[in-house]
């Protein structure tokens, strides 16, 4: 990657112009960038899902949204690694006072894969209980947020000290750190014998088999990010009843994101949802922040600021 000069640019109908003052990082954008998703995609490309700003143009038959109005960006048609980009209305949201473009660039992948996990995949309710592995990232914290505020009873893992701390400041009922022996064992004592009625797994490949020992009857675990190939046995998803079910972003209807979205800035007008942002570099470090992202000592949010 390397940072360009190009001509500015117009919205065209239904569309918005973004002045983007935080963009976010997200391993899916490394994931592009290597060739591994997206093969087919035309180059150059820029960059990016998730940003923050101010809308500096409007295109005609634009109605709910005006020129200098806050919002987050969730997806684009010309990449968020940039100072501006050109959005279809919709994929823009107010964001509200009190929240900063930082934190605004830090919603939309990582509070989408949270939520559809959650709440579209799942179907979890107030009540249940809901593992969630790799609690200090970005799609964790998110997800210990909502799972919180919608009611479950809520168990991070993390694997250091300072990833214990800050999963329990975000409204985790209980951490444990998944680098001890054993410690999935201490599920059947968080939950009277049950275990838990979802596992929100951000790497299939070395955790599946576990988790699906982990779960309660009918319990359903959401695969959100894998590494590799994995080996199960099916007897434990048959004695538990349990579901193995996968989820992408990419497959979330219009009905779907806007109902996302709506909660999304619900919980940051009453307090409920606070994205975390560990770590702000220029727009020239992108390069950096994609090796920053794929480590697993990363808590919360990568920015990079244009």
């Amino acid at each position: 990657m390397r940072l360009e000069e190009v001509p500015g640019l117009t919205p065209g109908p239904a569309e918005v112009l973004v002045r983007l003052h935080a963009v976010g990082v997200n391993p899916v954008d490394a994931y592009i960038r290597s060739g591994l998703y997206r093969p087919d995609l035309k180059l150059p490309y820029t960059p990016g899902l998730d940003g923050a700003g101010i809308i500096s143009a409007i295109g005609s038959g634009v109605k709910h949204r005006q020129v200098g109005q806050r919002v987050y960006v969730a997806w684009s048609l010309s990449g968020t690694y940039a100072e501006e980009v050109v959005c279809k209305e919709f994929q823009t949201h107010p964001l509200p006072e009190g929240i900063s473009f930082g934190q605004g660039a830090a919603i939309g992948v990582p509070y989408g894969a949270a939520y559809r996990a959650l709440f579209q995949r799942a179907r979890a309710v107030a009540g249940e209980a809901v593992l969630v592995h790799g609690a200090s990232g970005g799609v964790g914290l998110a997800a210990v947020q909502l799972a919180r505020a919608a009611g479950l009873r809520v168990i991070g893992t993390a694997g250091t000290d300072e990833g214990l701390t800050l999963v329990l400041a975000q409204g985790a009922h209980h951490v444990l750190n998944h680098r001890s022996a054993n410690y999935l064992e201490k599920l059947q004592e968080l939950t009277c014998g049950t275990g838990v009625d979802v596992i929100l797994e951000m790497l299939a490949n070395v955790n599946l088999d576990r988790d699906l020992g982990a779960l309660a009857i009918e319990g359903r675990v959401v695969v959100i990010g894998s590494r590799g190939r994995v080996e199960i046995d099916p007897r434990t998803a048959m004695g538990k009843e349990a579901s193995i079910l996968g989820m992408t972003l990419y497959n979330a209807s219009e009905q779907e994101l806007a109902s996302m979205h709506a909660a999304f800035v619900a919980g940051l007008e009453n307090g409920t949802l606070r994205p975390v942002v560990s770590k702000e570099l220029p727009l020239a470090a992108a390069a950096s922040a994609h090796h920053a992202v794929m480590e697993a000592s990363t808590f919360g949010k990568i920015v990079l600021l244009p």
